[in-house]
């Protein structure tokens, strides 16, 4: 059979409008948006069979105000014949059997797993195709995460297993206590049965098969079973730029070990020493008082520093930044040059190039705990703000 991959398109059915955030302790199926997220491959029965389990069965309820699907170019052809076409849309059908309100779902919905170059991709059969379908499905559990008024429900039960391994780890990493982790399974006969797609409420008769051959069966007596799945939450200690910005699956989980890891910063002021991660590095004096700057203000726990504006000097960054240099102690010459160069205050180039410098080597000393310990607080806002990821409790300031 030809596949086509399906358009990534401007959503056909657009979610509600967003509502302010709710309060603490809301269930899931009171929040105003939310989205059933499904892996899917060559079975899209998992999506009305997860959605039968969610919406008719389960109590309280959870009706989805929209569903999306991540697949490869395979799966998305079979979620287009079976379940959004006109015939036999089994979609439709389900929602009309059981009396279910409407929801958003259109080929927009359906996600094609897409590689580095934009090409779709028809299955994962390459350590490089897994790297994309990883990198894929967290940013798509990133983007549903950043809406308060949002309660996800991600299902495993389709799809290779790598896919459903990447389902369930994005939501360890950037899940919130309203979303939700499940597989479903249904009564043996019916399992990878070609004409079930979910239990009738009227009698229906299908073929299935058993060790005896074929015979008919009653899909309305098919059982089916959602397993839900406790995860471990690891949003609240991942730094903030990850939440919010464009993130590969490895950077996600190297954050994580990072954040989960004990680690302590411990600086050695005059000697320009840093150590972190039991792992140290000597900086020359410029990237050392910045960084001695940002854990100042971390032991004093000030908030985030904000970044100077592009072309306005800022004065009391310009003094921080000159009293860390001193207390560094390098060459006369260095600090001379650096008073000249924020007389008229530290603008945001200058603090923008200074920053860059030691993410650099902290990058390249000390590994990814280095690369980690900078938290610019994600890209939503335009200033964006600076503090190191560790608490005060775990930074040492040594003269």
């Amino acid at each position: 059979m030809k596949t086509t991959p399906l358009p990534l398109a401007p959503n056909d059915n657009p979610p509600a409008p967003v509502a302010a955030p709710p309060s603490p302790g809301w269930a899931p199926q009171e929040y105003p948006r939310r989205v059933l997220v499904l892996v899917t491959g060559l079975s899209p029965q998992v999506v009305t069979e997860t959605l039968f389990a969610l919406a008719v069965q389960r109590r309280p309820a959870f009706m989805p105000t929209e569903l999306h699907v991540l697949t490869t170019t395979e799966g998305a052809e079979r979620v287009r014949l079976a379940l959004l076409s006109d015939e036999p849309g089994w979609l439709a059908r389900l929602l009309r059997d059981w009396q279910l309100p409407a929801m958003a779902f259109g080929p927009s919905h359906v996600h094609v797993i897409q590689n580095t170059s934009g090409q779709f991709l028809a299955d994962l059969r390459t350590e490089q195709d897994n790297e994309h379908a990883a990198d894929f499905i967290i940013e798509k559990v990133r983007q549903f995460s950043l809406d308060p008024a949002c309660a996800l429900h991600a299902s495993i039960a389709g799809g290779r297993k790598t896919m459903g391994y990447f389902l369930g780890y994005a939501l360890s990493l950037y899940g919130r206590p309203q979303d939700r982790l499940s597989h479903v399974l249904v009564t043996a006969q019916f399992e990878h049965n070609a004409e079930f797609f979910y239990p009738s409420p009227k009698p229906r008769v299908i073929q299935v098969k058993d060790l005896e051959g074929t015979k008919p069966a009653d899909a309305s007596e098919a059982k089916v079973m959602l397993a839900e799945i406790p995860f471990v939450r690891l949003r609240n200690d991942l730094p903030q730029m990850l939440l919010e910005g464009k993130s590969s699956f490895s950077a996600a989980v190297e954050a994580a070990q990072f954040a989960l890891q004990p680690h302590e910063l411990v600086l050695s002021i005059r000697n320009r020493l840093v150590t972190l991660g039991g792992q140290s590095c000597y900086l020359a004096p410029e990237p050392m008082a910045v960084l001695l700057l940002l854990a100042r203000r971390q032991v004093a726990g000030l908030a985030p520093l904000p970044a100077p504006p592009k072309e306005a000097g800022d004065l009391d960054l310009a003094q921080a930044y000159l009293g860390a240099l001193r207390d560094c102690g390098g060459p006369l010459r260095d600090l001379e040059r650096a008073e000249r160069a924020v007389r008229s205050g530290m603008d945001g180039s200058q603090w923008s190039s200074k920053l860059s410098r030691l993410r650099r080597v902290l990058g390249e000393e000390l590994g990814p705990a280095g690369r980690q310990l900078i938290d610019d607080g994600g890209r939503r806002s335009v200033r964006n703000r600076y503090s190191l990821v560790l608490p005060a409790s775990r930074i040492q300031l040594e003269p």
